[in-house]
């Protein structure tokens, strides 16, 4: 049922849940809280914990008046306590709760208790009275948007639950008896209202087993449907040829993965496989590898980069790899345009080109292909169902090669890309040392220029990070300002340049020109630098609010340099040196392998921060996640597996609503038909 039609909501209510994500009754019941406050067990206050959210149990004992203060805010204070220690309960431009607050009666405040130890106060703490804390004993918190509150929400619930008809059971009885699983209802009546903790944890389990299995099937799904005979079948060839033209030797962690696609592009089923690589593995070298070997089966290949600087490196870069083996290669981006991009378009055509190197618009109308074989994607995330399909519109079943710099644990990353195969560049060329990392606070900036100015005068370059682009958060770095009002002053007398995502994309690719050329000194930037952006003289980055990264996010940076040789360094700059950051960032500063990087990465972030913005490519999960809940993961891919095989398109009818899970999970990329 549409979200509008439910008890309580409308148009202006629905308008708000839609930026939630919340559109149907089905979207509201399955969006599950991502907490519970338990007001079951309260502290004394003597006993409760300092600066940690908690429930208090006090009585009110007086009420103090309304305090004026500069910039026309109130604040009302009252006091409270109990027989272990007196509570001030202090809040600001809020004058409807402490009208609640009645002298002599005892109340439920959760908040974060501060003060000294001596003279405890909560900060405009919640408060419930101990009748309704009885009959509610948990309390569900929803992820929120502006005038949508917690309350509300469970509000809508329950009008959603009273107008829903009976859920149906998408889970076999064997399954639910098998790991003592309870029903899709009562799973979700206790994951929005719970009686007691075993409550949520039953409906926790319930809900994360279905939707790790809902992934896994859908993964199988789409694996499956993938698995037709490939339209352009390959000979074996060798690749010593190939070896031998290159001006350096290759690892052999780069021999044996060039093997395995290899081995991939002479089978009858398409290749679908994941390259993953730590910062200079020598990813694009592999790829190289592949694009020869099609050549040398008479196809043409693909090379899809996020950004058109990138995709400019990469064609440069395969360009000098492949020309001598007699492979003409053409870039193909926004920037080409006119008389260039019509030959370019005609060349494809024609299978002149047997390399075509851009961004996702080569995937668009107006690009044919005269034999595409074998395609290669080279994002942060995995190339997406939607884009699979475009490219299966430009060739019959091609063989595709997907390339990831965000190295992930082998087990998680075999479970998360349950569609891939999985090759791993497990070692360095020789000859990239180390980058030196150190953590420093603001205070010592000052030096770091001075350090940053003696790299400049020898004849190198500079990378300065900040997360943002303007003003927004006051303990962010902003890149217009920090560019103006701190590097270009501290680095007066050399070429301080500014790059960021809301350039155009030739602005972009002019200021990367000009930095590779050296005409450029110290580039301030965002993050847009982070992906393959080569510059070899470039030798010293420097990290702004380091503590908004992941780990995983500050290597991929830390990679930009060191590319040329030579001592080269990585600076994180944080003032919120608290003991979880200081641990993260001297983590990095000890570990130069991304894969422990990664490893410590999730399992201090967790894979929402570790991946940020869904940078798996995996569809959204509400309530799984995939590192602590890895146990769970196994099960539901051990599971699909056994349903797969039994119904390789889940269409026997005790199996539809395992396929309306799937289908809805992946609803986002395509119907898994």
């Amino acid at each position: 049922m549409d979200i509008r039609y439910l008890k309580g909501v409308g148009e202006k209510r629905a308008a708000q849940l839609a930026k939630l994500g919340i559109c149907t009754t089905e979207d509201l019941l399955g969006f599950y809280p991502r907490d519970h406050i338990d007001y079951s067990h309260p502290y004394a206050v003597a006993e409760a914990p300092y600066d940690v959210k908690c429930v208090v149990r006090a009585g009110i004992y007086e009420k103090g008046g309304t305090t004026r203060l500069p910039g026309g805010r109130q604040m009302m204070k009252i006091f409270a306590g109990d027989d272990t220690a007196s509570l001030s309960l202090v809040y600001f431009n809020d004058p409807y709760t402490p009208k609640k607050l009645e002298v002599g009666e005892t109340y439920l405040f959760f908040g974060k208790v501060g003060g000294a130890l001596t003279a405890r106060e909560m900060i405009n703490p919640e408060m419930r009275t101990e009748a309704s804390a009885d009959a509610t004993p948990l309390v569900p918190v929803y992820p929120l948007t502006e005038g949508v509150s917690s309350a509300y929400l469970a509000k809508c619930v329950r009008a959603a639950f009273a107008a829903a008809p009976r859920i149906e059971e998408p889970l076999p009885a064997a399954l639910l008896q098998k790991y003592r699983l309870c029903g899709k209802e009562e799973a979700l009546q206790k994951i929005h209202f719970p009686q007691t903790p075993d409550d949520v944890h039953d409906a926790r389990r319930r809900l994360i087993f279905e939707e790790l299995l809902a992934l896994q099937l859908g993964l199988l799904l789409l694996r499956s449907r993938e698995a037709a005979c490939t339209g352009a079948p390959m000979q074996a060839v060798s690749l010593e040829p190939f070896w031998a033209a290159l001006p350096f030797a290759p690892t052999n962690a780069q021999r044996r993965s060039a093997g395995e696609i290899l081995a991939d592009l002479t089978q009858k089923a398409p290749m679908n496989r994941l390259l993953q690589g730590d910062v200079g593995s020598g990813k694009t070298l592999v790829a190289a590898a592949g694009v020869y070997a099609a050549a040398q089966n008479g196809y043409q290949s693909v090379l899809m980069a996020p950004t058109e600087i990138l995709a400019a490196q990469h064609a440069g870069t395969l360009e000098r790899l492949l020309t001598p083996l007699g492979i003409r290669t053409a870039l193909l981006t926004g920037s080409v345009k006119g008389k260039a991009k019509k030959e370019v378009l005609r060349a494809i055509e024609a299978g002149e080109a047997q390399l075509v190197v851009g961004t996702h618009a080569v995937l668009s109308e107006g690009v044919h292909f005269a034999r595409l074989g074998f395609a290669v994607t080279d994002e942060q995330h995995r190339f997406g169902v939607r884009q699979r399909g475009l490219l299966a519109a430009k060739a019959d079943h091609p063989h595709l090669l997907v390339m990831s710099a965000t190295p992930i644990p082998r087990t998680l990353g075999l479970l998360m890309f349950g569609d891939l195969d999985i090759s791993v560049l497990d070692e360095l060329p020789p000859g990239r040392t180390p980058v030196k990392t150190y953590a420093i606070t603001g205070k010592k900036r000052a030096d770091m220029y001075g350090f940053i100015r003696k790299q400049l005068a020898a004849g190198r370059q500079a990378y300065l990070v900040c997360p943002v682009i303007d003003e927004g958060e006051s303990d962010m770095q902003a890149v217009t300002t920090y560019c103006d009002e701190v590097a270009r002053p501290m680095l007066a007398g050399y070429r301080v340049g500014l790059m960021h995502g809301r350039l155009k994309a030739a602005e972009k690719a002019a200021v990367m020109e000009e930095f590779k050329a050296g005409h450029i000194d110290a580039l301030v930037s965002t993050t847009v630098i982070e992906v393959g952006v080569d510059v070899p003289n470039a030798n010293l980055i420097a990290i702004e609010n380091a503590e908004r990264y992941g780990l995983s996010a500050l290597h991929q940076l830390r990679g930009r340099v060191g590319r040329g040789g030579g001592e080269a360094y990585c600076v994180l700059i944080s003032d919120h040196v608290t003991d979880a950051v200081k641990k993260r960032l001297s983590f990095l500063c000890h570990t130069n392998d991304g894969f422990e990087i990664a490893k410590f990465d999730l399992e201090t972030r967790g894979p929402g921060d570790f991946f940020g913005s869904r940078q798996h490519g995996l569809p959204a999960l509400r309530i799984a996640d995939l590192a602590a809940d890895s146990r769970v993961l196994y099960a539901a891919q051990e599971e699909a597996l056994a349903l797969i095989q039994s119904d390789p398109a889940l269409r026997a009818p005790e199996h539809a609503g395992l396929r309306g899970l799937a289908e809805g999970l992946f609803s986002g990329d395509t119907a898994l038909n």
